[in-house]
């Protein structure tokens, strides 16, 4: 018999899905009101941006539980479960809390569903986390958007400390069709009496979020500056940095994440800590930073699943975040070849993630995930044989059988420098690392 957990995943499936952004606040509001406004018993860092989100958010939240705070978590898409969503000291929620959490909302959501409507998956997933942080003691809450910014269910936080990783294109069909029309929707987090850090952003952006932050009077710390990456030595496990605070110098820190965009996200994410503790009067030391950053997590992105041959699953769904992913294998001298399994979800832009691809994928392996959003792999290969040739496209319906083709390929090369990417959507990442960590053989 399945866990209750389960059949709460279920019902909650059943919500409109989280990929459709609605402009109101009024439901999860009328939720949290009636739940006693869980979502303020903690102060919050509250992370929104294009890319970088939930490595920025994990690495914030590493950081301050190890300055020694207890802290909650709440990220998403999930890559395999999700109670990885609802991190409460660093793990998540077991399957027993997180089904208390959702019975326990039960009554709150038949009142006000039978006054404004249904609720959405995120929303109700949303309220869960604040009423499960809200219970645990917590001296620290770090939030990730989901989707934009002003209309985000988890917008009814207030955040003490927001953060805006950089921003480009994606999801233009709700949050607007530029860079500067995307910022304003994400502005939206930034509130009066806060500290707004600013990762590295295209100029459109950047002045959009000033004028929020002049509007509401917040003040803003541009994370360039406020942590600076001095020194930085790419390795095949990571990169070794040195980053240059306002009080001190963090050097031979060793992150387990590989490119230089993810050298960007921990010095956000050390500028927001360091922001988040100086409200307390607390500092961040550099033993502190070494240890937590020694330690960095962030599953599916960029992540090695395999070491021989060298396998990554990677959550690239649009042409920013994919050039990242690019520049990152290629500074690791280890490649010779590379071979990418391709999985994307309609309504994404297919063709900007190819040519980020065109320069380094010898190969490409257009499948598909399980997906109901899912860009059909016979399209997907027409498409990737227009950017890149025929002759480095090669269309594999399934995923599993994509996978055993890539670490064929992988597999025969004698030298051992052929190494294979996984990537082009966040349910490819899951599906494939799921299938690796069970042992898919090529």
């Amino acid at each position: 018999m399945d866990h209750p957990a389960r059949e709460v995943e279920r019902e909650l499936l059943r919500r409109w899905p989280e990929s459709r952004l609605e402009p109101s606040l009024d439901r999860i509001r009328a939720v949290t009101d009636a739940l006693g406004r869980p979502q303020h018993a903690v102060p919050v860092v509250h992370v929104t941006g294009t890319n970088g989100k939930t490595t920025t958010a994990r690495a914030v939240d590493d950081l301050l539980r190890c300055a020694g705070l207890r802290v909650g978590r709440y990220t998403s898409p999930h890559l395999e479960s999700m109670r990885e969503r609802i991190v409460v000291d660093g793990a998540p929620l077991d399957e027993d809390p997180f089904a208390a959490a959702h019975d326990r909302l039960r009554p709150v959501l038949a009142r006000v569903e039978d006054r404004s409507g249904p609720l959405s998956f995120f929303e109700v997933l949303t309220a869960m986390a604040f009423q499960a942080f809200a219970g645990a003691g917590l001296d620290a809450v770090v939030l990730e958007v989901g989707m934009g910014g002003t209309w985000d269910a988890t917008n009814v936080a207030d955040g003490v400390v927001p953060v805006v990783t950089p921003i480009s294109l994606d999801h233009t069909e709700y949050l607007g069709p530029d860079v500067a029309a995307i910022a304003r929707e994400k502005a939206g987090i930034v509130k009066a009496g806060c500290t707004a850090v600013l990762a590295d952003q295209p100029p459109a952006a950047r002045a959009v979020l000033l004028d929020r932050a002049r509007e509401v009077g917040a003040t803003v710390l541009d994370a360039r500056r406020a942590v600076r990456v001095l020194e930085r030595a790419p390795r095949d496990d990571g990169q070794v940095l040195t980053l240059r605070g306002e009080e001190r110098e963090h050097r031979d820190l060793l992150v387990p994440l590989l490119g230089m965009h993810q050298a960007g996200n921990v010095a956000t994410a050390v500028t927001a800590a360091e922001a988040f503790l100086a409200r307390t009067g607390r500092d961040l030391g550099t033993a502190t930073v070494r240890h937590a950053l020694a330690g960095l997590r962030s599953p599916g992105r960029l992540e090695t699943v395999r070491g021989t041959p060298r396998v990554w699953v990677d959550a690239s769904h649009n042409p920013a975040g994919m050039a990242a992913t690019v520049a990152a294998v290629r500074e690791l001298p280890s490649v010779g070849r590379l071979v990418v399994v391709l999985a994307a979800l309609e309504g994404k832009d297919v063709d900007g993630m190819l040519q980020a691809l065109r320069g380094t994928a010898d190969e490409v392996l257009a499948t598909e995930s399980t997906s109901p959003r899912r860009l059909p792999a016979t399209d997907l290969a027409a498409r990737a044989a227009a950017v890149l040739g025929a002759d480095r496209v090669t269309l594999e319906p399934s995923l599993p059988d994509a996978l055993r083709a890539a670490l064929h390929r992988a597999t025969r090369d004698g030298a051992g420098t052929t190494a294979v990417l996984v990537t082009g959507s966040v349910v490819t990442a899951g599906e494939a690392r799921a299938l690796l960590h069970a042992g898919a053989r090529p």
